[in-house]
């Protein structure tokens, strides 16, 4: 089956009103279709997971080049897209609204838009700041009709910055200038992430569980969350079993990496999806 854009954003909608779904994270067609074809309902990109397949840093990847690799995954599956869209890629307000249409035309079902400066010095915006581009984002939707769903995320977790009421504070006024779902990545505890859901109810929320944790799937809807996304750590887990097998090479000069994933196996995979 292949679904239409407008099909797939209004798939990504009902997804978020009941219930929680894991979204993860591919970094290139293959991951993608792969993860459909474990049954996964909806996906999302990754901007370290794509940035480290093109040799880059996380956030070394252009717009262009971002937009482009959107456009492929969207056309490489049957499943809606939510763009990681990182701080819109633009320094202003109308850059955002305009970046965001660009993102929208790529045929996402989704983005997010973050309040991180890319600045070490000075990593996330002041709220205002943050929420005047939030609306110019919100704005650049409307006009597109609507239907793409946008995501605000509260970095100060990410940044050291461990201040909840700070975090919550933020998100309610993401909310408040239109964002759809609410996403502090960081936020670990059990406490956290039921403070989060009960601030900006009933609003969806976004788990980030980008390391090891103690909570199934299962534990974190109980919580209240809508969604869990995994960032990066599926593009990590695969890079760390290259590096192991490159390694093995190197320094040992043996091969036993070559049976973890047989060539047959994966043919006979991605027959069955194609």
């Amino acid at each position: 089956m292949t679904r239409t854009v407008q099909e797939k954003r209004t798939a990504f909608s009902a997804l978020h009103t009941q219930g929680c779904f894991v979204l993860p994270n591919p970094w290139d067609v293959g991951s993608a279709r792969m993860l459909q074809g474990m049954g996964f309902k909806a996906l999302a990109s990754t901007s370290s997971g794509y940035a480290w397949s093109q040799g880059l840093p996380d956030g070394g990847a252009s717009r262009e080049t971002v937009l482009a690799h959107l456009r492929t995954l969207v056309e490489a599956t049957d499943l809606p897209v939510n763009a990681d869209f990182e701080s819109g890629y633009a320094e202003n307000p109308e850059g955002v609204a305009l970046s965001v249409r660009m993102a929208i035309e790529t045929g996402v079902a989704g983005l997010s838009i973050e309040d991180a400066t890319g600045n070490a010095d000075d990593p996330v915006r002041s709220i205002g700041d943050a929420v005047a581009r939030l609306r110019a984002a919100r704005a650049a939707i409307d006009e597109a009709g609507g239907d793409t769903l946008l995501v605000g995320r509260a970095e100060n977790f990410l940044y050291g910055r461990t201040d909840l009421d700070d975090t919550i504070a933020r998100l309610k006024a993401y909310a408040g200038a239109g964002a759809d779902c609410l996403y502090a990545p960081g936020i670990r505890t059990r406490e956290q992430i039921t403070a989060v859901v009960a601030a900006v109810a009933p609003k969806p929320v976004n788990l980030l569980i980008g390391s090891a944790s103690e909570f199934t799937l299962q534990d974190v809807a109980a919580m209240g969350v809508r969604r869990i996304s995994v960032g990066g750590a599926l593009a990590r887990s695969a890079w760390g079993g290259f590096m192991r097998a490159a390694r093995e090479i190197a320094e040992n000069g043996r091969f036993g990496f070559a049976e973890a994933a047989r060539g047959d196996e994966l043919n006979a995979f991605f027959r069955r999806t194609d």
